[in-house]
């Protein structure tokens, strides 16, 4: 049976190379969004894969949105967890609103994404859950208090999780992609990429591709002894 994949923040970026690769790989698949119909639909047409509005952030929309993925494609094998947004200021600076917004979407969008998919995975005995992480979740970033936060409380999810599901035959693992070409990336001053650049032993960005191969790798369906690890890929910027 072909197995069917669920991949938040899917239609643009690092997303949008995860579906398109897990499509190469024989999934059905298909992307959450936030809100840019116009990426929506062109990943609808152009990889030929279900896409649906859903903000990670609100409970009763992820529940909805999964459950009309599973009428229409079937159960939920591969979950990845990729929605992610920044709001970037020290945090003297910081308002309420900023902080809140990055814990709901980049963290606790997990649980609103998860909670619901995991119960038919044990019954299962089967499952694959990626998380994306961060390299600054591993190492903390100045003016990124609440991203960091977020992100390292997303390899602590991701340990914790793995632990728990073990024995049911679902893997629960991070990727921690460092600075990768994409949107998120692109909004970063050019004095500041610059110097980002040069602090990256391999002298350049990621390409999303690289990392949706990094995720590709670990939801395979024989990957089952790799579990609560995060895989880094930072070009050698951060090594753990």
């Amino acid at each position: 049976m072909t197995r069917v994949a669920v991949v938040t923040g899917g239609t643009r970026g690092i997303g949008r190379a995860i579906c398109q690769q897990l499509k190469a790989d024989g999934l059905r698949v298909a992307a959450f969004y936030a809100g840019n119909d116009e990426a929506a639909r062109a990943c609808r047409e152009e990889l030929d894969i279900l896409a649906l509005k859903c903000d990670v952030a609100e409970s009763l929309e992820c529940r909805s949105a999964l459950k009309e993925v599973e009428e229409l494609l079937g159960p939920i094998d591969v979950l990845v967890n990729n929605a992610g947004v920044t709001h970037d200021m020290a945090l003297h600076k910081m308002e309420d609103a900023a902080w809140d917004q990055v814990i709901r979407v980049d963290l606790s969008g997990l649980y609103n994404m998860t909670r619901p998919v995991i119960g038919g995975m044990r019954e299962r005995g089967h499952g694959r859950i990626v998380n994306i992480a961060s390299i600054n979740g591993q190492k903390g970033q100045f003016g990124q208090t609440n991203y960091a936060a977020a992100k390292a409380g997303v390899i602590g999810f991701t340990k914790a999780l793995a632990l728990e599901t073990a024995r049911k035959g679902i893997t629960v693992n991070a990727v921690a992609p460092g600075y990768i070409d994409t949107d998120m990336v692109a909004h970063v001053p050019a004095e500041v990429l610059t110097h980002i650049k040069a602090d990256i032993p391999v002298g350049r960005l990621g390409q999303p591709e690289e990392v949706a191969r990094c995720v590709a790798f670990l939801a395979a369906e024989g990957q089952g002894f790799i579990t609560g690890a995060t895989l880094t890929i930072n070009g050698g910027q951060y090594m753990v």
